[in-house]
C-alpha cells in the first residue's frame, strides 16, 4: 500500500524502461541532471547533490520468537542537510536496498525544499518482510536498529517517520528505545508517533490530504469545477483512502479504488467512507459490492478525468503510459512514473503533478510535530488542518508559477524550486575546506 513517509528524466531519449529496470537513484539523479539543465546552477553544486553525504548499513540480529537468532541489513541514508536535519522515512520490505535508501533520500531532499521547511533529505530500512514476523518480533528488530544507528539519529539530526511497513507504534518503539539509551525522553528524534507520547494530530492522514488539497487546485488550473470530475485511486492505504474520501466530501465522483487483490469500479460514484481503508482492515476493497472489478493495471487505464497513483512506484510505465486515458495525474506514491512514461505524458500533453509536491504533506504535519515536540505544546486537529492547508497552497503557487513562466513540465517547475532552494543554501554556507 501507499507509503505515508514524510515519501525522472532520461536525458539519451532512448524510451525503453520496464518496472524493474530503473531503480529509484537512477530515477533521482536523471531528474536532478534534467533539472539542472533547466536553471542556472553551478555545476559542481549539482554534483555534489547527486551523492549522498553519507550511507550507514547495519547489521541487525534478533532472537525470533522460537529462540533462534537471525540477522537482517538496515540502512540509514543522508542526503543533504544544508537546510536543516536530515528528514524521511523509515521503511521494513525485502527490498529495501542500499540504492533505494540514497535515491529515496534524494526526493526527500528535494520534497522539504518544495515545501521550504528547514530539512534535509533522508531514508532508511530494513531488508525484511514484516508480515512474516510477530508484533513482538518487530519490536525486537525496531529496538534493536536503533541502538544500531543511535549515534546517526536524533531531533537535530535526522529524525525518522514511518514509511512501507512500519506505523506509529513503530516510531514510539524507536523514540522509546533512544530515550532509554540517552536517559531522557525525546520525542523529537521521530515524527509519525501516536499524538500519546508526542505525535501530532492528523500526521497519519496528512499524505492524503495534500494529495486531495492539489488535486483540487489542479482541477481548478485547468478550469474543472471538482463536483463534475470523476476520480481513479489505485492503493486505498493511508494516502489513497484519505484522498478518496476529502475528494469525495468536496464533490468529487470517486469512480474506482484498489488495494493489492485488485479494485471495484462503479461509474456513477462509491461511498468512499464505507470502504475501509488498509489500515481499517487490511485487503478489504474487493470485499465491497461494486458493478465492476478491475485489476490494479486496468484501473490505471480507466477514462476518468483525475488518476492517483497512491500505492507503490513504477506503475506508469512505457507499457501503459499511451494507455492512460485520464485528463490529469496526481501522484500519491513515491516515484510512481518512470521517466519514459514522463516523457510519454509530456509528448501527449498529459499533466503529471509530482510526489514531491502532492504527497508533501506527511512531512509537512511531521515538521508540525517536531515543532510541537521542541516546544511541548501541541496543536490542535483543526490548527493542524489550517496550518497545512497554508503551506501546501504556498507550495502549490511557487511551483505554478515557475510553470507559467517556463515551457516545462509540473515535475520540472517542481525541481526548479527545490534545486534552487537547495543550491541557494549551499552556495551561502559554502564547501568545507
Amino acid at each position: 500500500m501507499a507509503s505515508t513517509t514524510d515519501g525522472a528524466h532520461d536525458d539519451s531519449g532512448d524510451v525503453t524502461d520496464e518496472r524493474t529496470s530503473e531503480s529509484a537513484l537512477e530515477t533521482a539523479r536523471r531528474q536532478l541532471s534534467r533539472a539542472a539543465d533547466l536553471v542556472d546552477i553551478d555545476r559542481n553544486i549539482v554534483e555534489r547533490l547527486a551523492h549522498p553525504k553519507k550511507v550507514h548499513e547495519v547489521t541487525v540480529p534478533i532472537e525470533r520468537d522460537d529462540g533462534t537468532v537471525e540477522v537482517f541489513t538496515g540502512y540509514r541514508a543522508q542526503h543533504d542537510s544544508v537546510r536543516g536535519p536530515y528528514k524521511g522515512g523509515l521503511r521494513y520490505h525485502p527490498d529495501v536496498s542500499r540504492d533505494e535508501c540514497v535515491g529515496l533520500g534524494m526526493w526527500m531532499t528535494w520534497k522539504c525544499a518544495v515545501m521550504d521547511l528547514p530539512f534535509g533529505g533522508a531514508k532508511g530500512g530494513v531488508a525484511v518482510n514484516p508480515k512474516e514476523l510477530s508484533d513482538e518480533e518487530i519490536e525486537r528488530l525496531t529496538r534493536r536498529f536503533a541502538e544500531e544507528v543511535r549515534d546517526v539519529i536524533g531531533p537535530t539530526l535526522d529524525i525518522p517517520a514511518p514509511d512501507m511497513g512500519t506505523d506509529p507504534q513503530t516510531m514510539a518503539w524507536l523514540m522509546d528505545a533512544y530515550s532509554m539509551q540517552e536517559g531522557e525522553t525525546i520525542p523529537g528524534v521521530v515524527t509519525g508517533k501516536p499524538p500519546v507520547v508526542g505525535g501530532s494530530k492528523g500526521r497519519d492522514s496528512a499524505p492524503g490530504r495534500s494529495v486531495a488539497i492539489i488535486a483540487r487546485q489542479a482541477l481548478e488550473y485547468y478550469g474543472k469545477e471538482i463536483g463534475e470530475t470523476t476520480v481513479a485511486i489505485q492503493g486505498y492505504g493511508s494516502v489513497g483512502s484519505n484522498a478518496a474520501r476529502l475528494l469525495d466530501d468536496w464533490g468529487a465522483n470517486v469512480v474506482a479504488v484498489s488495494d493489492v487483490n485488485g479494485g471495484i469500479y462503479d461509474p456513477s460514484g462509491l461511498d468512499t467512507h464505507a470502504i475501509p481503508s488498509h489500515h481499517e482492515k487490511p485487503e478489504a476493497v474487493m470485499n465491497r459490492d461494486a458493478p465492476e472489478t478491475v485489476t490494479n493495471d486496468a484501473l490505471l487505464e480507466l477514462d476518468v478525468d483525475v488518476l492517483i497513483p497512491a500505492a507503490v512506484g513504477n506503475v506508469l510505465t512505457t507499457e501503459n503510459a499511451r494507455d492512460v486515458q485520464a485528463g490529469l495525474v496526481v501522484e500519491g506514491a513515491n516515484g510512481p512514473t518512470t521517466s519514459a512514461a514522463d516523457r510519454i505524458f509530456a509528448d501527449r500533453g498529459l499533466p503529471v503533478i509530482p510526489d514531491i509536491l502532492a504527497n508533501a504533506g506527511g512531512v509537512t504535519v511531521s515538521y508540525f510535530e517536531w515543532l510541537q515536540d521542541i516546544n511541548r505544546r501541541a496543536w490542535s486537529l483543526q490548527r493542524v488542518y489550517d496550518e497545512l492547508e497554508d503551506e501546501m497552497l504556498a507550495a502549490w503557487r511557487v511551483v505554478r508559477d515557475e510553470f507559467d513562466a517556463r515551457e516545462v513540465t509540473w515535475r520540472d517547475a517542481a525541481y526548479i524550486v527545490a534545486l534552487s532552494r537547495v543550491a541557494e543554501a549551499h552556495d551561502a554556507r559554502g564547501l568545507w575546506p
